[in-house]
């Protein structure tokens, strides 16, 4: 298992494809670890050098203290860990993927530090995600029952009812990663979700973007996705049918034929 120091913090990473090829960093959501992109790594690394990594507290990642009881991390820190992930590794630049807080963090690596990236796709995620209300209601869930009792809850956001009904082995492995987050991780991201607002980032960016969206994710739904990608000049929007929050889980075959499509060789 590869781990690295970032700056104060050990991280765990995946680094898989052929030497020279193209950086492609995959940056995941909220309460998983960078296997939730397992399923789409074979298709990507037949072009691509593949980085996946754990977000601070997640997986195997050190989690960094949070700085107070209604204060968590920020994108900006996000964004930094990443980019302190690329320069630890001698990665100069690199195609960004970011799934839902991932996007976030794709989001201000494209608008601060375009010359790091080269094409973004942003993946069931927005410039906002809110209300903040709904945060800071489930962020007093958690700190009073712990992340056992909301892990079962989060299923139905990011799971299509087919999918929960057919792997019911799936949805518990899941389970079980929401569970196994660290409380400072999950809640330090949380709160870095709850306090962004990337509106203001999105006109910054001159990449060339993808914004896909699945057309049953209730979390950002398919009109925060037009909302994103009106916001970014030139970025393309694409639905992913019979998909819920995480396509990367449950349509991995129809994620990878659009990333294989938009990105270059």
């Amino acid at each position: 298992m590869p781990f690295i120091l970032t700056g104060p913090l050990v991280t765990h990473y995946d680094l898989a494809g052929p030497e020279g090829a193209p950086v492609l960093l995959l940056a995941n959501s909220l309460g998983t670890s960078f296997h939730v992109w397992d399923a789409i790594v074979p298709a990507l690394t037949t072009r691509y050098r593949v980085l996946r990594y754990d977000m601070r507290g997640h997986g195997l990642t050190d989690a960094a203290p949070l700085p107070g009881e209604t204060q968590g991390y920020s994108i900006s820190e996000l964004a930094g860990d990443a980019l302190a992930l690329m320069d630890a590794l001698g990665i100069a630049k690199a195609h960004v993927v970011g799934l839902s807080i991932g996007g976030m963090v794709a989001q201000h690596l494209a608008a601060y530090a375009p010359d790091r990236v080269d094409h973004v796709v942003l993946c069931d995620t927005a410039a906002v995600i809110g209300p903040a209300s709904v945060w800071n209601d489930r962020i007093v869930g958690i700190r009073r029952d712990g992340l056992p009792a909301i892990a079962p809850g989060v299923m139905a956001r990011w799971f299509t009812d087919g999918l929960r009904a057919a792997r019911p082995d799936l949805i518990r492995g899941y389970v079980n990663m929401v569970a196994r987050t660290t409380l400072e991780g999950y809640l330090g991201c949380a709160m870095a979700v709850r306090d962004a607002d990337l509106r203001e980032a999105g006109a910054k960016i001159a990449a060339p973007v993808l914004v896909i969206v699945g057309d049953k994710d209730p979390s950002t739904p398919p009109a925060s996705a037009e909302a994103l990608a009106q916001g970014i000049s030139g970025a393309r929007l694409e639905m992913i049918a019979d998909a819920s929050h995480i396509p990367c889980v449950e349509q991995p075959e129809a994620l990878a034929r659009l990333l294989l499509g938009f990105l270059p060789d």
